[in-house]
């Protein structure tokens, strides 16, 4: 196993790389869009979704590319990771997601601090993002279960489709939460917002932890993995 210090390192510059990408990618398509918003949207969706795919491919051998503080907690509740791993996970992914998007700002000549005013809230946006987040952590673990190889490529295609049938555009991440309240560009998120977002987002990580549990252990009640 990759030492602790390769793997929290892999934790930031991943989660940067894709904060960068949802947040730069929004600046172009806003630009670009004309006023078109479904336009801007999938011009925000598909580098989102191509990224993931790649920052996956790179950098889960060294620390499982999780990238997100859900899937980080999921994987310590599931005994998977320590804790006092995933709490260095979680620090690491918060600063990695701010530090993107600053750097996202900085690339098009915005204003390094900001924040959102996009006001995102409502019972049907914390329902989305429950639900957004639950089957996240839903392909996850199947994949891990039965196709770990497919991991990288399953996630990218989750996270394109539930930028759409999604009503919040699927944050899924509290690490993504924070950052994008940051940005006050077509990818923000109002900070009045991002409580119920994150609180939205643990739920439905604990509700595909149980579910997990229970559609991929062994007869015996454990993963097929042995944890």
């Amino acid at each position: 196993m990759p030492s602790l210090g390769r793997r929290i390192f892999s934790e930031w510059l991943g989660t940067a790389f894709l904060l960068a990408t949802v947040v730069g990618s929004g600046i172009m398509a806003q630009k670009l869009a004309g006023g078109n918003v479904a336009l801007a949207l999938l011009g925000n969706t598909l580098p989102t979704g191509c990224i993931l795919v790649v920052l996956i491919l790179i950098f889960a051998p060294l620390s499982g590319a999780h990238f997100n503080p859900a899937v980080s907690l999921a994987f310590a509740w599931r005994g998977e990771l320590p804790w006092s791993d995933a709490g260095l996970y979680i620090a690491a992914q918060l600063l990695g997601a701010i530090a993107g998007a600053w750097t996202a700002h900085l690339m098009f000549e915005l204003p390094v601090w900001q924040l959102s005013t996009t006001v995102r809230a409502g019972a049907a946006q914390w329902l989305a993002e429950a639900i957004a987040t639950f089957g996240l952590l839903l392909t996850i673990f199947g994949c891990a279960a039965r196709t770990p190889a497919a991991i990288p490529y399953a996630v990218g295609l989750y996270i394109t489709a539930a930028y759409w049938f999604t009503a919040s555009t699927s944050f899924a991440n509290p690490a993504v939460t924070i950052a994008r309240s940051l940005s006050d560009t077509f990818a923000g998120i109002a900070p009045s917002g991002v409580i119920a977002f994150i609180t939205a987002q643990l739920v439905g990580m604990m509700l595909a932890v149980a579910v997990s549990n229970w559609l991929w252990c062994n007869g015996d009640g454990e993963h097929p993995s042995g944890n």
